[in-house]
This record gives C-alpha cells, structure tokens and sequence, in this order.
C-alpha cells in the first residue's frame, strides 16, 4: 500500500473522528483477554486490585537492561503505514512520519519510563525500565492508523486480524515486555463535600494539540511517566508515581509549564511551593490518592495506571483557586458555568456507556471509581 501525504492525513483524521468505534473494533481482535469493567480497556485479572490500593503501598522496581521490543514499526514493518510520496521521505519510521507530515504541537521523543510487568494484588509491584516516546508511537498509533486504513478499504464487514500484519506480529497486547509499553499516571480528581457527594474534572484533548486520543473527553490529570529532563539524576530523582501526578496537577489544572526549574537536570520538589502544599495535605489525610487499576487501550496499545485522588472540598477550593479553563492540551469541561461535573451514577454512565467520546481509559477509570466509591468516598 503507497500513500500520498494527504490520504496518510486522511487516515489519521478519521482514527480520531471514530476513535470509539474502531477501539471498539480493535477490543474484538482479542476475544481471549480479559476488560476492564466492562469497558474496551483490556486488562488481567492480576492488574485489578479488590479494594483500591493506596498509591503508597505501590512498589516500584527497576531494570537495567529490559529485553528489546519483539515488535515494532521502522523499517520494512512500517513501510504500508508511512506516505510513499511526501516531502521529507522516505520515513524510515511511522513517528518519523508524524513529525514530518502531521505534527502535532506537542511531539517529543523524551526519555520515559517503560513498563515491563506488573501485579496489583497481594505485593503491589511495577518493573520499569527506560525507552524513548517515539518507540511506543512508533508501534501504538501505526496499529491504529493500520486498522482504520484496513476498515475503511474493506466494505463487506469488519476487519480480521489476518488483514493486519503488523498488529498480527504485536500477539497479546497485554504481553508488556514484548512492546516499549510506556504508561500514562491517569487520574480521575475528586472533590468532596463534607455530606459525601462528589464531583470530578473532565478534559476535552485537542485534535490539534496532542498526539493521543485528540477529539475525546479523559479524566484529568493525565501524563506521560517521564522525569523532568533527560539527565541520568533526573531519571532517578522523578522514578515516583507522586511525583509524576504532582507535575501534572500543576501544569492540567493550573496551566503550568512543563519546563522547570532545575539543578543539573533536577527538579528539587522540596523548594516548590506547590508540591509542598499538595504533599501536606496528603500526609494531613485531605487528599487521598488510590490505585484501582491498569489497563492497555485495543486500539492504540496507550497502557495507563488508573488512579483517584479525592481532595476534601475546602482543600480542593483552596490548591485549585486558579483552576484553568483551557491548556496546552485542550480544556476544562464545563457546564452550567461549572468545571464541577457531578458523580453520579447517571454522569458515569453518560460518559462510559457510549453518550459521550471519551478515551477508553477514562471510561474505565469512572466506572471502577463508581464500583468503588465506598472506600474511596467513605
């Protein structure tokens, strides 16, 4: 298959317009693994914890030398999903393309954090190594744009995995060692009432702001497991769940940048006021912070760690008294003139029964918080 720049375009636009129905699809290729709460979201019954998991109790663990991907999208197993006839070819990669023919304004290849196993019942535990951002685009989104490629030539029934060579070659995409699987800290931000009625945040991510899930409603925050920078100190510095959340209030909720302030490639959490307040009130018990889950999206393999951070609502009113309305990704969801999205079983289903676009992991994310919300709410 040869493609002009403009198809290649073409393709990636409607992996975006009908991100639901081919996640949808996608999910189906994989009849033998298991969801996430009834959602697409594929799962394993050991990355779903009974109770949710106090963000503490997580260890994590590191690898130096993790195995190399088994498969991934450069050269020739890339070569029927990049355009033949575009300037800048040819792309020896499908994140080369990207950049040369379709980028995004937020594209970088940083120094990530990858996921190599994971088990989140009886000892919690992650094993992490390191990767770049672009092997895990190279792979995620040219499966994608493979399947809507293959959907929208094929017009006597949906696609089989046999019409897919490279997602074919990929196997079970909850093998996590045998891809770069880089994982976003997902978090779905409650506010409290003192009664112990809820509301939450939702974001709306830009099409043309972001590489992932552009044209969808997500829980907020959500990022990328990264450090600040590229520095060896760096990368041992922000190996921390907390910290990533932390760096992602700041910049989701309050617009901050994402370019800190640093000593030798070292953001020093202890000088920043605002990390400070947010690690106060989380040893003060007002912010509890909770992990329900894991799981991997069928369509473009974004695996992501479910949490829930549950703020008292005086604390909440407090950090968040500048909440944006709108940042370098999309914007803050409102209604009514209010950023306050009730929790509700009716709101849950709304956004997680189809009603609304939202991003396979924030669907299951609401739902398991909703299964959940005794404990996390009690």
């Amino acid at each position: 298959m040869t493609e002009t720049a403009e198809r290649w375009r073409q393709v990636r636009r409607m992996v975006n317009e009908n991100r639901l129905a081919l996640a949808a699809q996608a999910a189906e290729l994989y009849p033998g693994v298991a969801r996430v709460a009834g959602t697409d979201l594929l799962g394993r019954p050991e990355w779903l914890p009974a109770t949710p998991l106090d963000l503490a109790g997580i260890a994590l663990e590191w690898a130096d030398d993790p195995p190399p991907p088994r498969t991934d999208a450069t050269g020739k197993a890339a070569a029927h999903l990049v355009p033949q006839h575009a300037p800048g070819g040819p792309f020896g990669s499908y994140a080369a393309a990207v950049a040369a023919v379709d980028p995004p304004a937020l594209f970088q290849n940083r120094i990530c954090y990858r996921l190599l196993d994971a088990t989140l019942g009886g000892a919690p535990v992650l094993t992490m190594g390191l990767a770049r951002y672009f092997g895990a685009t190279n792979l995620g989104h040219a499966v994608a744009h493979e399947l809507a490629a293959a959907q929208d030539r094929r017009a006597d029934g949906p696609v089989r995995l046999a019409d897919l060579p490279l997602r074919a070659a990929l196997g079970d995409p909850t093998e996590l060692s045998q891809r770069t699987t880089l994982t976003a800290v997902t978090t779905l931000t409650l506010r409290r009432e003192t009664g112990g009625a809820a509301s939450f945040l939702l974001h709306w991510r830009d099409p043309a702001r972001v590489n992932h899930a552009g044209g969808a409603y997500q829980v907020m925050p959500a990022g990328i497991f990264q450090p600040v920078t590229d520095e060896p100190a760096a990368r041992h510095a922000d190996f921390s769940l907390w910290r990533c959340m932390t760096r992602e209030f700041s910049e989701e909720l309050l617009g901050g940048s994402e370019t800190y302030p640093t000593h030798d490639g070292v953001l020093d959490y202890g000088q920043w006021p605002f990390a400070q307040e947010l690690a106060a009130v989380r040893a003060a018990g007002t912010l509890r912070v909770r992990c329900v889950g894991l799981g991997v999206d069928p369509l473009t393999l974004a695996t992501d760690i479910l949490t829930v951070a549950v703020f008292d609502s005086d604390v909440f009113d407090h950090l968040f008294r500048d909440l944006v309305t709108a940042n370098a990704e999309g914007r803050v969801v409102t209604e009514n003139g209010s950023a306050a999205i009730p929790f509700t079983a009716d709101t849950v289903a709304r956004f997680t029964g189809g009603g609304e676009p939202t991003q396979t992991a924030g669907s299951a994310l609401l739902r398991l918080a909703w299964q959940h919300r005794g404990a996390l709410l009690g």
